[in-house]
C-alpha cells in the first residue's frame, strides 16, 4: 500500500468515527428535546441533526461540481427526515455514497484532481477536500455535542470517540 493511501484510508477511518459517535448522540435525544434552540439565529437541536447527516452525501455532490438547485434540492430531501433513526439511515447512506467515491479514485486523482464548487472561484484537491469533509463533520458534532450537554443529557467525551 502506498502512502496516499494510508493517507486516505486514516482520513476516511477518522470521518467514520465522526458518523459512528453522531449516530450514538442522536440515539440519545429524546422526542421533547428536538426544538430545542440555544439562541436566536441558531439552529434548533433537530436542524442541527438534519444539517450534520446530510453532510457526507451533500459534501460530495458539491464537491463533485453538481449545480446549486441540485444541491437545495437534495438538502430538501434531509429538511424531510423526522425522526433520529431515519437521520441515521440516511447519514450512513450518504457516508457509504462517499466513501466509495474515494475509494475509487486513482491516486493521481486523489493527490491532484481539483473540482471547484458552486460557491468558490479556485478549486481544491480531492485530498484537500476529504480533510474539509472531516473539520465539517466535527464542527457540527461539537455543536451538537453541546447542545445536548446544554439540555443536561449525560454525554461525555468519551460519546465522541466510540
Amino acid at each position: 500500500m502506498n502512502a496516499a493511501d494510508i493517507l486516505r484510508n486514516d482520513l476516511l477511518a477518522e470521518l467514520e468515527t465522526g458518523i459512528r459517535s453522531m449516530e450514538g448522540l442522536l440515539r440519545k435525544v429524546e422526542a421533547k428535546d428536538w426544538d430545542y434552540q440555544p439562541a436566536d439565529k441558531m439552529r434548533s437541536l433537530k436542524e442541527l441533526a438534519k444539517h450534520i447527516v446530510s453532510i457526507p452525501e451533500v459534501d460530495l455532490h458539491i464537491f463533485q461540481e453538481k449545480e446549486q438547485a441540485a444541491i437545495q434540492e437534495l438538502e430538501a430531501k434531509y429538511d424531510q427526515l423526522e425522526s433520529g433513526e431515519d437521520m441515521i439511515k440516511a447519514m450512513h447512506q450518504g457516508f457509504e455514497e462517499y466513501k466509495a467515491f474515494y475509494l475509487s479514485l486513482s491516486e493521481q486523482d486523489f493527490l491532484t484532481k481539483k473540482t471547484k464548487p458552486f460557491y468558490l472561484e479556485e478549486g481544491e484537491t480531492q485530498a484537500r477536500w476529504l480533510v474539509e469533509e472531516i473539520s465539517h463533520l466535527f464542527h457540527h458534532r461539537g455543536q451538537f455535542f453541546n447542545y445536548m450537554k446544554q439540555l443536561g443529557y449525560d454525554v461525555t467525551m468519551f460519546d465522541l470517540y466510540v
